[in-house]
């Protein structure tokens, strides 16, 4: 028998398309059996910094209005890092808040950092917690897909098709730079759906040499323009990084390489002339498509029910089709999911003759 009675949601991490959807469905769910439902704000901030921030919520917040189908996040986010106070005393001031808002649990919709870093406030503090993967990346572990990652991909997608038209146009080659950090999920599936005759990405190297011969096969093939898709956690071709820049919490800060290929395109081939693109925090935005909305609900609702089962220390995820449950311990041990290069995105871009780098 479940003790549950009153549970908090928060979303931290960056923002992307589906956590309306997600935590709309976390306060359906949880209200069809019997539970109280706080939105904690800004993420961890709304229970460790003082005064506590945070709203009581119902069905009424979402069925009348247009939030669970709009990108953002309702609640705010966090996205700063890990504040400079101990993990001691962060853990001590988050479980002191869920103590003050008499809660018997919380949900958590964030990505690996986030995972990282309130699984271990949760766990010091001895709170209950089910975390919900979320990141544009697609990068959180076990789980097959995130929420907002289908989005994200449609919104890239468009912005290709966008390019390629204008590129026909001005005969150009044209570099859309796409955000994903260390990751290249984001880019290589965008590319395939918009059928880009180059994709670079953080995981596999490439030569300005490579690049040039692509793009030189598609000049002689008769077309007058090409589409170039490029990760932003990529390197240069010697495996420099383009800026030492840093946060406010010291994690890099990536893009430019766009602007770095364009210009060095542009330095040693006239077969075309090259502009870039750097969609940027656009990728965040968008209504969410129908496949986050329903990502969003089945691993909100199964948060709830495995809450009900007083599980707790868990992430739950998709795989092949099936919401299942990890324990955080494992999502946090397996860190960052890479872009496989031998895997079957990057075999499909190859047999469609993109070039993707020196594989």
């Amino acid at each position: 028998m479940s003790t549950i009675k009153k549970i908090g949601v928060l979303t931290s991490g960056g923002d992307c398309s589906g956590l309306n959807a997600v935590i709309a469905s976390v306060v359906k769910s949880a209200q069809n059996k019997g539970w109280e439902v706080y939105g904690i704000h800004d993420g961890t901030e709304g229970l460790t910094e003082t005064p506590l921030s945070y709203e009581k919520l119902t069905v009424h917040n979402f069925c009348d209005t247009p939030w669970p189908r709009i990108s953002g996040s309702y609640l705010g986010s966090l996205n700063k890092g890990v504040k400079m106070e101990s993990q001691a005393e962060m853990s001590k001031r988050f479980g002191e808040g869920v103590k003050a808002l008499g809660l018997d649990a919380v949900v958590v919709v964030g990505g690996d950092g986030s995972m990282n870093i309130v699984s271990n406030y949760c766990k010091n503090a001895g709170v209950k917690m089910v975390g919900i993967p979320k990141t544009m990346d697609n990068d959180t572990p076990l789980t097959q897909y995130s929420v907002g990652f289908d989005s994200a991909c449609q919104v890239c997608m468009e912005a290709v098709d966008s390019l390629n038209n204008t590129a026909r146009s001005h005969h150009r080659a044209l570099i859309l730079e796409v955000m994903g950090r260390d990751a290249g999920h984001l880019a290589m599936h965008s590319a395939i759906a918009g059928f880009a005759d180059i994709c670079l990405v953080p995981e596999i190297p490439y030569t300005l040499e490579g690049i040039v011969n692509k793009l030189e096969e598609v000049k002689k093939s008769g077309r007058t323009h090409a589409i170039i898709v490029v990760s932003e956690g990529i390197k240069t071709e010697n495996g420099e990084t383009l800026s030492s820049a840093k946060n406010m919490v010291g994690e890099k800060v990536l893009g430019g390489i766009g602007d770095y290929l364009n210009e060095r395109i542009n330095s040693v081939y006239k077969g075309f002339q090259t502009r870039v693109t750097r969609l940027g925090h656009v990728q965040r935005a968008g209504n969410p498509t129908y496949f986050d909305r329903m990502l969003a609900s089945m691993l909100a609702t199964k948060a709830v029910e495995l809450l009900a089962e007083n599980h707790t220390g868990i992430m739950v995820g998709l795989s092949h089709g099936k919401v299942e449950s990890y324990p955080l311990d494992k999502v946090v041990e397996c860190g960052t999911t890479l872009l496989n290069p031998n895997g079957d995105y990057v075999k499909t871009a190859k047999s469609l003759g993109m070039y993707i780098g020196e594989i």
